[in-house]
């Protein structure tokens, strides 16, 4: 099984085919736990993908913009943008992406839960969000590798989240 993406053979997947994409992503700590974003149609077998709200940096945006913007899509919180922390490359057959990891942080620490949103990209029938959920570095441990974004794995604490990461892949 690969370590990230599947070959894209989801119809989902065609908006991102063929092009390299930028994208942004926030990680959210709390009570010991990161929030993330499960994803379908990236693995086989409906296995969902479990990485940090984000997505997209679009013309014009800031890339704390398009973060902002992001996470309140997805998730439904506003939120302040921190330190950068980490850069990711990715390439795998038809995609491709370089994504930037920042700290974010609520701007209300009253603020409700978070929600599932949506991706305006995508139709209502054809979210490739599937759900939204708190995870301890204990229980990414416990999934299997290729359903944590790779910035994510082999968390020992929520501490590591903060250790400054460059991962390219070839």
């Amino acid at each position: 099984m690969p370590d990230y993406f599947a070959p894209p053979v989801d119809s989902l997947l065609a908006p991102y085919t063929g092009q390299v994409r930028v994208r942004v992503g926030g990680l959210l700590l709390h009570g010991g736990g990161v929030l993330l974003a499960a994803h379908r149609g990236l693995l086989p077998d409906g296995a969902p993908f479990w990485s940090p709200p984000g997505g997209g940096w679009q013309f014009g945006e800031s890339l704390h913009a398009a973060l902002v913007r992001e996470f309140a899509e997805e998730t439904g919180l506003a939120v302040r943008v921190g330190r950068f922390l980490h850069l990711h490359e990715f390439r795998r057959d038809e995609l491709q992406a370089l994504e930037l990891f920042f700290e974010v942080v609520p701007i209300d620490s009253t603020a409700p839960a978070p929600r599932l949103g949506h991706d305006p990209e995508h139709a209502a029938d054809a979210q490739l969000l599937a759900g939204l959920a708190w995870h301890t570095p204990r229980q990414l441990l416990a999934l299997p590798p290729a359903q944590v974004h790779p910035v994510l794995r082999g968390l020992l604490s929520i501490d590591d989240v903060f250790v400054p990461q460059l991962r390219f892949e070839g």
